[in-house]
């Protein structure tokens, strides 16, 4: 208790305390590093005058929230992954917002049924192939997975990482019980090696020889081939976009959400509209490698090469509720044993 509190007193600094805040600016609790996202609050001050202060947490965010309660100097929270997202709506530390450009720039899809969180880009979870040992066409779907021909060729995350939970929450929810289960004991007698390291782990491993096939966020890629050391796995691979059958591909979501308590709200607001914005989705899209939520704003050049796929309609917060049971069927296959 004492270590947390410690903590909490530590980062209190990061942010100008609630009751000495100005007019004409705005405070972001971030999960995204702060290179990913400077260019946008740079460009939103130099558009409005207003200025942005961010503090990077990558955990404990909604504890800290909880803690600061009404004296938060916290407005507006940047998080990646559906279940952060949900998390912040569970905890009671977002509020809703009523936004015409919100609503018309955000598909629904992609933002809470009730407003207190927005999309701002989207990431596919897709397969990472072997280009020497997987032909055109061998892989088309994520039941695909499970056949038999794969055995031995897989290599993936732990399924109780957050991308895999949510691959399996929506496939639960496209499924049903029975077929999950049975697809993830296919998954698993298709592995070549236990469940292990990140998604860029597995793309080595591949280059390695060590699996032909892995499961993989698309951005991953766009940070693979501009490190020196990396660009070898990178180019070892494509990308595949497989999808649930009847339906499309799995993505994942980045997001913001106003909280509970902002202190500038109004300013607050602003910003998030500016996110929304076409300008702002080309400049974020471009920096993480990642997919514009707003329609017609296109992927950046290397985004657009890896190819086309559509998108499982289905609403995040659908997926979301599928979690809880999504956690009991892996651990019930001992996925990762």
């Amino acid at each position: 208790m004492k270590s947390t509190i410690a903590a909490l007193l530590a980062l209190s600094t990061a942010l100008p305390a609630a009751q000495s805040a100005v007019a004409q600016e705005v405070n972001v609790y971030s999960y995204r590093q702060p290179e990913l996202i400077q260019p946008l609050m740079d460009a939103f001050t130099e558009e409005t005058g207003i200025a942005v202060n961010v503090a990077f947490l990558n955990k404990g965010m909604i504890e800290r929230l909880k803690a600061e309660g009404t004296r938060t100097p916290a407005d507006v929270i940047l998080t990646t992954d559906i279940s952060r997202l949900a998390a912040i709506v569970d905890a009671g530390v977002a509020q809703p917002v009523e936004s015409d450009i919100l609503a018309a720039n955000v598909p629904s899809a992609y933002r809470d049924p009730d407003n207190e969180w927005f999309g701002l880009t989207t990431r596919a979870r897709v397969v990472y192939a072997s280009k020497d040992r997987v032909a055109d066409g061998e892989l088309t779907s994520y039941e695909d997975l499970a056949d038999p021909k794969w055995a031995g060729r897989i290599c993936t995350r732990s399924g109780t990482n957050a991308y895999t939970l949510a691959l399996v929450a929506a496939f639960l929810n496209n499924n049903g019980e029975e077929a999950t289960i049975a697809w993830l004991e296919g998954v698993k007698a298709n592995l070549a090696r236990k469940p292990q390291g990140n998604d860029r782990a597995q793309i080595k491993a591949i280059w390695a020889g060590e699996c032909d096939i892995s499961l993989g966020n698309t951005y991953y890629m766009g940070a693979m081939v501009n490190n020196d050391e990396q660009k070898e796995w990178a180019d070892s691979v494509r990308i595949l976009f497989p999808v649930f059958e009847g339906s499309g591909t799995h993505v994942n979501v980045s997001g913001m959400a106003l909280t509970k308590y902002a202190p500038h709200k109004e300013d607050a607001i602003k910003l998030m509209e500016f996110l929304a914005s076409e300008k702002a989705q080309g400049i974020y899209a471009e920096i993480v490698h990642e997919y514009p939520v707003m329609e017609g704003v296109a992927a950046s050049d290397l985004v657009a090469s890896w190819g086309e796929f559509t998108a499982d309609d289905v609403n995040l917060m659908d997926v979301a509720a599928q979690r809880p049971a999504a956690l009991k069927l892996i651990e019930s296959v001992d996925f990762d044993g």
